[in-house]
């Protein structure tokens, strides 16, 4: 366990590797980077300035940003000074960032640019503890101080650095470290409390399960708002003194990739999905002799995952075979997706679909899938020697699970938050006096203790006949079809298992240029009968494995996709049930019809 706080576990590495590389923004046409040591002397600038604007010990502070070097700063600076942190989705729009701001208490908010800046400015007045808002890059809005003007601060009375960090060794490590919010799947995002001990437990936990040193290079791209990224793309490497490159976001994240070339690399696995779907296309592209050599590549990498995947060795022919095609194929696709130098893909935040894994097994590279919530922050994680596709793996060191008779998954451990910020009522719901945390999720161990999520206790689906349907795992199967980008299945009570389509358009309009060039829009999509046809063909050839009451019945396609912009996604890209079942409210009244 580690006992210190993130400030004590900055210093450390800082005196082990301050001369080595620790976090890198792009700027321009390259990237520019701190040295650990350099990283220090700008926390303790910004320490300075934030103490000198009043903030004292336990004061919030509210990040609305996406990942850059600054967002990193603010949050090691909050912590030097014993300040409470409390990120934000930039994507959030205005009315849902000011919930946070407003229920924390927020005294300081730093807001990544102009686009943000606006959204303060709509409830600052309201945001009656608000007393600065700081913005990081462009030119300051009205009411706003610029970063560089705040870590600039240095009045002569200010303490020296020395006099601040023996300050700071009275900070303890079960000291409040940050509030996080829920996502809000189910209602108001609700602020899980969290410790130093809390945050740095994962970092603690993953160098028992894997070797890890200072020449690891991560690529932050999920949003450190997220705790999957927080604990792992954040302190994990700060506690080992490796490098951060932080990602611009989707749009670019291919590109960095291939410029990074990180050893690990944390994800969704929408993205993982997507990245195996653009090999897949790039084949379909290939001709003649090169596509059959890549087709029997692809077959003998996927023999070989299938195996190891059902507990088989591969044999002495199936490795020679592997080695062909590896040096032939496999090896030049793999390091084109992950860089060339990946030591493994870290999957999180939502169900991976085996075939997902299979499909990356295949081309050798190895995901591993970890399980946890914003409350407790990685519960569980497949292990390098002992995967089993389907299962979130084995719990980390010091963390305890167990099934209650309802088969919802239990969990407790040093990373396991206090409670909700100011809600005693849903901290005593979701902490027993035993303090076993209740996931909401439903689960099974294995015999070789590995665990495996069925689906989220709030989503079964009762069905008028009584039969009980768990959506997640047929949904994620629905998704295998190319021309399904999202599933949402309904029927709590009716006959039958009803289902919202949410179509691949590019799939779809690439198909529909032979069966019929007229249909390019969405709508006319949705409304063709050939394309339901098609649609219906998908789900009933992936049914095959479905009993009668689990297969769906009827389905309508929605000519919008999901999205966190349009709400029917959280930041995490959960689906909202709640808010779909609302929106849709007519066309699911249609289907129940």
């Amino acid at each position: 366990m580690d006992n210190r706080t993130i400030y004590q576990m900055l210093l450390d590495t800082t005196g082990a590797h301050g001369v080595r590389p620790a976090i890198s923004g792009r700027q321009g046409n390259s990237y520019c980077t701190l040295t650990y040591s350099e990283l220090l002397a700008r926390v303790r600038a910004l320490r300075r300035g934030m103490l000198d604007l009043g903030l004292q010990r336990g004061d919030k502070v509210a990040i609305l940003s996406y990942n850059r070097p600054e967002w990193a700063i603010i949050d090691l600076a909050a912590q030097a000074a014993g300040l409470v942190t409390v990120p934000i989705y930039h994507t959030l729009p205005a009315p849902q960032v000011e919930h946070i701001v407003r229920d924390s208490g927020a005294r300081m908010l730093f807001v990544e640019d102009q686009k943000q800046a606006a959204k303060a400015a709509e409830f600052r007045e309201q945001a009656t503890a608000l007393n600065t808002v700081v913005q990081i890059t462009g030119d300051p809005q009205p009411n706003t101080i610029s970063f560089a003007e705040l870590e600039a601060r240095a009045p002569a009375d200010a303490k020296s650095d020395d006099a601040l960090d023996a300050i700071a060794m009275g900070i303890g490590c079960d000291d409040t470290a940050t509030l996080i919010y829920t996502s809000g799947t189910t209602g108001a995002p609700k602020g899980a409390v969290l410790s130093h001990r809390a945050l740095l437990h994962t970092a603690w936990a993953a160098r028992q399960i894997i070797t890890l040193d200072h020449t690891e290079v991560f690529l932050s791209f999920l949003p450190l708002c997220h705790i999957i990224e927080r604990v792992g793309g954040h302190y994990l490497p700060l506690s080992i003194g490796a490098q951060i490159f932080y990602s611009e976001g989707p749009m670019r994240i291919a590109k960095e990739i291939a410029e990074v070339r990180p050893t690990l690399f944390l994800c969704v696995p929408r993205l993982f999905e997507a990245m195996i779907e653009k090999v897949r296309d790039d084949m379909e592209k290939l001709t003649g002799m090169k596509r059959k050599l890549v087709d029997w590549a692809m077959a003998v990498g996927r023999s070989g995952a299938d195996s190891r995947s059902a507990g088989r060795g591969v044999g002495l022919i199936h490795s020679a075979l592997h080695s062909v095609a590896d040096r032939l194929v496999l090896k030049k696709i793999r390091d084109r997706v992950t860089g060339g130098r990946l030591r493994y893909f870290i999957a999180g935040g939502a169900p991976l679909a085996p075939e997902t894994a299979l499909s990356f097994d295949a081309l050798g590279v190895t995901i591993l899938e970890g399980y946890g919530l914003t409350e407790l922050p990685v519960i569980s994680i497949t292990r390098p020697n002992n995967r089993r596709l389907g299962t979130v793996g084995e719990a980390l060191p010091e963390i305890e699970i167990k099934i209650a008779p309802d088969g919802e998954i239990l969990a407790r451990g040093p990373s396991l938050m206090r409670g909700y910020y100011g809600l005693e009522e849903a901290t005593t719901e979701a902490i027993d006096r035993e303090g076993w945390f209740h996931t909401g999720d439903v689960g099974e161990l294995d015999a070789r203790a590995n665990l495996k999520i069925t689906d989220r206790k709030k989503d079964i689906i009762v069905l008028a006949n009584g039969k009980n349907v768990a959506p997640q795992p047929i949904e994620a199967l629905l998704k295998r079809s190319p021309y399904v980008a999202d599933a949402v299945l309904l029927g709590d009570k009716q006959n039958g298992i009803v289902a919202l389509i949410a179509p691949s358009f590019d799939r779809l309009k690439t198909w529909a240029r032979d069966e019929n060039p007229s249909l390019t829009d969405a709508a006319d999509l949705c409304k063709d009968p050939s394309v339901r046809r098609l649609i219906k063909q998908e789900i009933d050839s992936l049914s095959g494995g479905l009993a009668d009451f689990e297969r769906v019945k009827r389905f309508v396609l929605v000519e919008q996709p999901f999205t966190v912009e349009t709400g029917e996604l959280t930041p995490t890209l959960k689906v909202k049930r709640r808010f779909i079942a609302e929106k849709y409210a007519d066309k699911i009244a249609e289907l129940r019809g």
